[in-house]
Parts: C-alpha cells; structure tokens; sequence
C-alpha cells in the first residue's frame, strides 16, 4: 500500500504526517515555523520531511505539502505569496526530496482531507469554507478538485454580498462574505465591544442583545452565501471547516434557519451543510491525499 508524506505549512507550526492511501494516520510531527526574513525555516520543513523518512524506513511514494499562496499550473511550488514566508516563491520542493512532491493551497488541502476521508468522502461535487481569520474555500466537480486559471478557484471568502459597502476584501471585494463573519473584523462589526469569535459567542449564549444581533446577522451572511453557491454548482453536500465552526450549535442552529428561508430546495431536495471531520491536521492530510492522486495520475 503506497504511503505519503503530507506538509502543512503554517505561520505558526509546520505540522507533519505518514499517511497510507487508505487514510490511516502512521505518524504524526510537529516543528515550529519561525517565520524569519532569510526564509531559514525552508530547513524546518526539510527536517521534518527526513524525520517521517528515518521513521518509516521503508519507499515513501510522494510528498504533499499544503500552504498559503497559489501553487504554479503544475502543482509543483507556490507560483504567488507576497509578503509572507520569504523564500516559499518558486521553490521547488520535489528537487530537494528526491520524491514526486505536489504543492497545494492550504484551503484547497482541507478539502481534500474531507473529500478523502471525512465528511464528504463518497460526494463527487462538494464545497468547502473555512470559516477563520479569513474565509477560505475550495470546489470538488465531478471528483477532482478545481483549482481554475491561476490556481485561484475557491477563494469563496470574497464573494461580495453588498456592493455598497465600502469595507472592501484584501483583494478589491466590497461587502464580501470574509468582512462579514471572518475573525479578523469582529472589533470592526462590534463597534469594537468583542475582539474575538469566540467572545462574541459567548456573549450571544449569554442573551446580550447586541451580540445576539452582531452574530446571527453574520450568521445569515454566511446563509445567503452558502444559498447562493448552492444555486451556482448544485453541491452533493457543503462542509464548514475552521475555528468559527468551534461554536457548534451556537453555529449550525441559527444557519439551519436561515437556510430555512434562502435555499433553493426544488423538490424539497434540502443540501447538507456539515462540519469538517478534520482539526489542524486537515492541511497535511488533504496535502498526501492530494499527493497520491497526482501521483496516480487523478487531479
């Protein structure tokens, strides 16, 4: 059975794993990113990659390594990353490794974790968000991931819900679905009362009125987004990946809800919009999934 190595590169951590095709995690690995401008922590990443070979010591297939950025049309190093992780740009891992190697957007990686063995495992057409700082995504058709011109498909985060508005997405999108209930404008849309989800949820099971109204008009962003993703690819399922999804019901109930209202269910034919399967691991499955499959000729 060919077994992987997956890489999720992240500001924080680089987070490793030994995977077989059939899902079974062998080994897992943690290694601090230490984001410095001479792009040293390259080496971190080489180091964790030797580790999970010393530890197996037996053939490794092929290599996937998830991070933020756009990978080039062959998936084999990160084309567009400005600003960030200096040195990942145009690096090509697989001349290090020795191995077939594949390069995959960190959003991208976490539908592949879930297409492959979690929540949308056996569903040929999903879509994915995660739901974070930002909100990202990815697109399942047909049972290959869609990565589009650029490798830029997914980035569901900048949908705009309100052309109006004047809060524009990092890049150029006013009112988008990121403004409206991604981490990183919660002080913006509290009037700087909660700096955080998670306080702002607290406060919302709490009964505060204003939280109440501040996170369940977030809450029927996302289902007015996710309503109209369902009209536009006609999904088997949706899967909600990220921190914000750690609200659990406080979550998934109102959106019911409000889906209640704004999906089209010709039929009655309802789609199911689940929680990921998969925590901070997702990156590095979704990474060696994605990895086997190029390797195997899939996309």
């Amino acid at each position: 059975m060919s077994v992987a190595i997956g890489i999720d590169l992240g500001g924080t951590n680089i987070k490793g794993i030994l995977i077989d095709e059939a899902g079974e995690v062998l080994k897992q690995h943690y290694i601090p990113t230490h984001d410095d401008p001479q792009g040293l922590w390259r080496e971190n990443v080489k180091d964790m990659v030797r580790y999970l070979q010393n530890y197996w010591q037996e053939p490794i297939s092929t290599v996937g390594l998830s991070a933020p950025g756009l990978p080039n049309d062959t998936n084999s190093c990160i084309a567009f990353l400005p600003n960030r992780l200096n040195g990942l740009e145009n690096y090509v891992w697989g001349d290090y490794f020795g191995l077939p190697t594949y390069i995959i957007n960190d959003a991208h990686a976490a539908l592949m974790a879930e297409a492959a063995f979690g929540a949308a495992r056996d569903n040929r057409n999903v879509v994915l968000l995660t739901l974070g700082t930002g909100v990202g995504g990815g697109i399942l058709l047909n049972g290959e991931l869609y990565q589009g011109l650029s490798q830029m498909a997914g980035h569901l985060g900048h949908l705009c819900l309100n052309t109006s508005d004047d809060e524009c997405s990092i890049v150029g999108i006013p009112g988008s679905l990121e403004y409206a209930i991604g981490n990183y404008s919660v002080a913006k849309r509290s009037r700087n009362r909660f700096t955080s989800t998670w306080e702002l949820v607290e406060a919302y099971r709490k009964g505060d009125h204003f939280a109440t109204y501040v996170w369940l008009h977030s809450v029927r962003s996302l289902a007015i987004a996710l309503s109209s993703l369902i009209n536009a690819f006609s999904p088997e399922r949706i899967v909600l990946a990220g921190g914000i999804t750690l609200a659990d019901d406080a979550l998934f109930e109102p959106l019911r809800s409000f889906l209640d209202i704004y999906e089209w269910r010709p039929g009655d034919k309802q789609t199911p919009v689940v929680q990921a399967q998969f925590g901070d691991m997702a990156g590095a499955i979704g990474a060696a999934s994605f990895a086997l499959r190029k390797k195997d000729g899939g996309k």
